[in-house]
């Protein structure tokens, strides 16, 4: 939802609370947004996620990152084929840095061949163009492709292996280390279900071109179609991706997204028993987090929130915003009960310049913070120059003095 300048009951569903605030002339001022509406709502009580049969799981709303149900999401496990995201995630860096094409010709090499496990079926001493050997990693789950991949962008499978534990690293995926391409068994490789689900959150939002993959249901190469092994692409119409996993020490692994209504969930369970659990459990904690939930975009970027008194600047008066889009995910039903306060100074002083902290958003529920973003400002105000600021601070001075 977008905010008008005035957030009023009808442009801004949230409440905004009163906040007392010091201005710089030690006055304590009250900012007040819009006024109380409605009556609150006595909290619900969630029922508890269902009980999910894996070693590890999780389930996290895609904007806001806010896990709605986990177990075991922060212990470190073999990743199997989940390690393809990151060999996806990595190729997508490097065709969004220009340092490789999608039309280059990638050579196999007798290594990328005798790549056991699942395959594309790529042959040695031939060339593959790098688009199609990347849906051979994404659909066809291809180790062969994986290894090909590995060695054109980082001349090896280890050096390939140190680029995806960089983006790991940048990620924030602390529970991961990466020894492969493949997700092939190696005692110094594993993942976390919290990981997993944040690399496939950043997979979404920042490559939606090459996430887009994870949906085809098949590829054909070299005169072999092979199925996507995400069975819940069938399923589930709002299932988009993502991708399985198993080896014998992993178990049976899946990540999956789905949107629904503007809602995009993704999960991750590890180490479950076969396929069908793992397509069951998947479905259990999706399902439990649309049922239960809901996500709403509050705040824009290109709409102010509030306007501010400036003094001794070339206008009276800046608007303020948030610098990125306010996302909050909510119990279902809960929505009319969030309250937004906003605290900033009563009166600003110039020079200002465009993009400064002017003030902070903080978004609540229940007494819980769902969000906080500082307040900037969306335009310059410069300042006066010494004598004209000079006769304003009088007149401030004793307009201040009368109020």
């Amino acid at each position: 939802m977008l905010v008008s300048q005035d957030p009023s009951p009808r442009s801004c569903t949230p409440r905004f609370a009163q906040s007392v605030v010091k201005t710089a002339f030690g006055f304590a001022v009250v900012v007040l947004g819009a006024p109380f509406w409605g009556q609150p709502t006595a909290p619900r009580v969630l029922p508890d996620h269902p009980a999910i049969a894996a070693e590890g799981y999780i389930l996290m709303d895609a904007d806001t990152s806010k896990i709605l149900a986990e177990e075991n999401s922060r212990e470190p496990l073999p990743p199997a084929s989940l390690a393809k995201i990151m060999t996806g995630y990595v190729v997508a860096s490097e065709l969004e840095a220009g340092r490789i094409d999608a039309a280059d010709d990638v050579p196999v090499s007798v290594n990328a061949w005798q790549t056991p496990g699942s395959r594309m079926f790529v042959r040695e001493g031939t060339t593959v163009v790098l688009e199609d050997l990347v849906r051979g990693v994404v659909i066809q789950s291809g180790n062969d492709a994986s290894v090909a991949l590995a060695e054109f962008v980082a001349g090896g499978e280890d050096a390939f292996a140190d680029m995806m534990n960089q983006h790991a690293a940048l990620l924030g995926m602390s529970g991961s280390n990466f020894a492969n391409a493949t997700g092939l068994p190696h005692g110094d490789q594993y993942t976390t279900a919290f990981d997993m689900a944040i690399l496939t959150r950043e997979l979404i939002g920042r490559f939606p071109d090459h996430y887009a993959l994870y949906s085809e249901r098949s590829f054909q190469y070299n005169g072999i179609e092979q199925p996507n092994r995400n069975r819940l692409l069938w399923r589930d119409r709002t299932v988009d991706g993502v991708k399985t996993g198993y080896t014998k020490d992993a178990g049976y692994c899946l990540v999956a997204s789905a949107e629904r209504d503007g809602m995009r969930l993704i999960s991750a369970v590890m180490g479950t028993q076969s396929d069908a659990v793992r397509v069951r459990e998947s479905q259990k904690l999706l399902s439990y987090g649309f049922r239960y939930f809901e996500t709403h975009r509050l705040y824009d970027t290109e709409a102010p929130l509030k306007t501010s008194e400036v003094r001794y600047g070339s206008v009276d008066e800046v608007s303020m915003g948030v610098p990125e889009t306010i996302y909050v995910t909510i119990p279902r039903g809960r929505y009319d009960d969030i309250e937004a306060s906003l605290d900033i100074p009563g009166v600003l002083e110039a020079p200002i310049n465009e993009g400064d902290e002017v003030g902070e958003l903080r978004v609540t529920l229940d007494g819980e913070t769902l969000a906080a973003s500082p307040l900037i400002a969306r335009e310059a105000v410069t300042e006066l120059e010494s004598l004209a600021r000079f006769f304003e601070g009088i007149y401030f001075f004793f307009s201040d003095l009368v109020n």
